[in-house]
């Protein structure tokens, strides 16, 4: 059995609570950032609040015996002043009301200590997870990775379904494009995966697709394709 302590509510703090709720191995329990007067002793307190928080409700618990971690992927373990420390981190997007499989989601750990890190394995493998080793620095890189492969390609899924709306055109018609554009990267590198116009280099279509867009869609537009082609 291993006891859990869960420090926040938003959406990281609100998936993992339902995952290990349903576990028989977890013992759970949550508390408010803001109810920090008498923390419960655990086994791991997840500090699951936003960046911007962590390193204020970390040093209301630099006396916890327990094994200390945050869930941020960019914020350094060195932020957590307490005598064990580490990272927890689900590099997966979070939505409300929008359920996690966490089977599919990969967990970067980190912690000091050898027994640490095999407790936080432990604690991914209960929600069927894979782990990985990654110290903040690696952590770091693979946070700005996801931000292009995600935050950022999810703009522009946004774009194109602006686009779409302007001619009463239903954005599912893309959803197969989109999955197969996924798929693929899966198999082969992303370059190897580069397609249309920017990448052949055909000038005529381009100027055809500018010509429709805002100025701030054409300066985006342009700037991509300088760098699908300069890659």
């Amino acid at each position: 059995m291993i006891h859990v302590l869960i420090i926040g509510n938003g959406n990281v703090a609100s998936h993992l609570a339902t995952a290990f709720e349903k576990n028989p191995n977890i013992a759970l329990k949550q508390i408010s950032s803001r109810a920090l007067d008498s923390v419960p002793m655990s086994d791991v307190a997840i500090i699951a609040v936003s960046d911007d928080a962590i390193s204020e409700v970390a040093n209301k618990l630099v006396n916890y015996q327990g094994l200390l971690v945050h869930t941020s992927g960019s914020v350094d373990v060195k932020q957590i002043k307490a005598k064990r420390n580490g990272v927890f981190y689900p590099l997966q997007s979070f939505t409300k009301g929008k359920k996690v499989d966490f089977t599919q989601v990969p967990f970067c750990l980190e912690a000091s200590v050898d027994s640490d890190l095999l407790l936080l394995e432990k604690l991914a493998q209960s929600l069927g997870a894979k782990a990985y080793r990654i110290n903040s620095l690696q952590r770091k890189k693979i946070h700005l990775a996801a931000v292009f492969a995600n935050n950022f390609t999810n703009h522009m899924y946004s774009i194109a379904n602006d686009i779409c709306d302007q001619e009463k055109i239903p954005f599912e018609i893309l959803h197969p494009l989109i999955a197969e554009t996924a798929n693929k990267v899966q198999g082969i590198s992303p370059k190897e995966a580069q397609t249309g116009p920017a990448i052949r280099r055909d000038q005529q279509t381009i100027e055809k697709h500018i010509s429709q867009l805002t100025k701030e869609q054409q300066r985006l537009y342009l700037l991509i394709t300088k760098s699908i082609q300069s890659h």
